[in-house]
């Protein structure tokens, strides 16, 4: 199953273990299963602490990875290949005793908690945000015995999929019941299993000292930003709802100047590794809700917590954009969506749209068009907007079918389900209908700021503005990324930016401070 070189790495990896881990394995004689029982026994041949038994499990084919000693369970159903081949290492690891990197009060938390939680993560193999709700949640199983979690491989077990209506990844079920759907932290977790912890987290957070720059953010931008802040010796925090933004969620990258291939998820557990490196005090899981000036700069998080700095650097990025028609909301989660790499494995063999015909609905439509029957490409516009090479490629396919001048005007569905569309051409003033099972939406980007409205001037797209040295309408606040009037929207231009805001955030400190020995005279 694994390569002589996989086989290398992994035992080296293994020799982390302190105590023994116990592979439990369901399998038949299909070739899935056949196959996650070579790769058992590959696992099994690596470490004299781990040992492989078969046995008939709720799901075939699945692999649980037990600790005997704490009674902690992890399971996959399904191969657990691909981006979830992390998550089956870490359980591993963390199932034979090797530190989890959380903090200890959190690590604490976990362990404390009441009651049995039984946790079903439906994921597909090409997810990118799938491994990071995986193993959020495998570490907490690995942590306390009364929590297990089995991820389970959308696209083997159809049938579970269908009877759950499971059309987005990743899907979470406790105890039987919807628990969330998409990116999911440990901390965000624990916050709805412990209605208590979200108040504690924002009262410790108003508690602490007031920052030199706070960076409101952290995607790259902001991770730039705040290393560059560190390295000039400032008190610098990131308060982020989530590490990574749009990167994320993004494939493949080969536009990294001197990186010439790398994934969204390497690339954002990087960006957190640096910052990590730094004396830089991150409170995730927490969102802006407002922003005041004063002798210092207040910032409201919408747990209540509040914040304060000499100087502050905005840098949240921005979200995809909906069509804002009929059926869109209704059906997100249903069949709209926005991450054709997440969801697309959830719609193979059937029919599905993709709206934009800008580069990354090209794309999206390529990459669906190797999974799902048929892919329709409906483009507001007169022409496409993609670039040249991506048009001839979806054009050489044969199950991509595009649309200009098409108007999406309604997404129709069964009440639990998408299936169709309704679009205006807008040559003609005809409407059409096309039957589908998914929609893909892919037509651009709105910045993330809408909760500074009131507070700094804004251009007409809603992004706030911006001089050379990062520094908005506001003395003293800054910002960078795809939140600002950039004129290019990628991943090295916003760290770029979020290195200018901060020198400039630098500057602005030591021209406006009062030296301590001036304030004593």
């Amino acid at each position: 199953m694994l390569d002589t070189n996989l086989k290398t790495q992994l035992k080296t990896y293994l020799q982390n273990l302190k105590r023994p881990v116990e592979l439990v394995v369901s399998a038949d004689d299909s070739p899935k299963a056949q196959e996650l029982l070579g790769l058992a026994k590959d696992i099994d041949s690596l470490s004299t602490h781990i040992s492989l038994t078969q046995t008939q499990g709720v799901r075939t084919p699945s692999m649980t990875v037990r600790n005997p000693s704490e009674a902690t369970a992890i399971s996959f159903a399904g191969l657990p290949m691909g981006h979830e081949f992390t998550s089956l290492i870490l359980a591993l690891l963390h199932s034979g005793g090797h530190p989890i990197k959380l903090a200890d009060d959190v690590i604490e938390q976990i362990r404390a908690l009441p009651g049995q939680y039984q946790f079903e993560t439906y994921v597909s193999l090409s997810c990118q945000t799938c491994p990071e709700v995986v193993q959020a949640l495998n570490m907490m199983a690995a942590i306390n015995p009364n929590i297990t979690n089995v991820m389970i491989d959308g696209s083997l077990f159809q049938d579970e999929v269908n009877e759950r209506n499971i059309m987005a990844v990743p899907s979470v079920y406790l105890n039987g019941e919807p628990f969330s759907v998409g990116a999911i932290s440990v901390q965000e977790i624990l916050n709805k299993l412990d209605v208590n912890a979200a108040g504690r987290q924002a009262e410790q957070i108003s508690q602490k000292e007031a920052f030199d720059v706070l960076v409101i953010g952290g995607g790259p931008a902001g991770a730039s930003a705040a290393i560059y802040a560190a390295r000039k010796g400032l008190r610098t925090g990131i308060v982020a709802d989530k590490f990574g933004g749009q990167v994320a969620e993004t494939v493949g990258i080969e536009n990294f100047i001197s990186v010439k291939s790398t994934e969204g998820s390497k690339l954002v557990a990087n960006l957190e590794a640096h910052v990590h490196d730094y004396d830089v005090d991150i409170m995730d899981n927490q969102r802006a809700l407002s922003l005041k000036s004063g002798e210092l700069f207040e910032l409201t998080l919408e747990s209540g917590a509040q914040v304060r700095s000499k100087t502050v650097l905005i840098a949240t990025g921005a979200r995809w954009r909906e069509m804002n028609v009929p059926g869109e909301k209704e059906y997100r989660g249903s069949g709209v969506a926005y991450c054709p790499h997440c969801d697309g494995p959830l719609f193979k063999g059937k029919r599905v749209a993709v709206i934009g015909g800008g580069n990354s609905g090209i794309e999206a439509a390529i990459d669906l068009a190797n999974i799902v029957e048929h892919v329709t490409v409906l483009e507001f516009d007169v022409k496409l907007r993609a670039d040249e090479v991506l048009q001839r490629k979806a054009a050489s396919m044969g199950n991509i079918d595009i649309i200009t001048q098409a108007m999406t005007t309604e997404v129709t569905g069964d009440g639990k389900r998408v299936n169709g569309l309704n679009y205006t051409d807008r040559a003609t003033g005809e409407s059409h209908h096309v039957e589908l099972a998914g929609i893909f939406v892919q037509i651009g980007l709105i910045p993330n700021a809408e909760w500074l409205t009131d507070t700094l001037e804004l251009n007409g797209r809603g992004e706030v503005v911006v001089d050379n040295k990062g520094e908005t309408s506001i003395a003293g606040v800054f910002a960078a990324g795809d939140v600002t009037n950039s004129a290019y929207k990628q991943i090295i231009i916003a760290m770029g930016s979020g290195a200018t805001a901060s020198l400039g955030a630098f500057d602005y400190l030591i021209r406006n401070e009062v030296p301590q020995a001036e304030q004593a005279a």
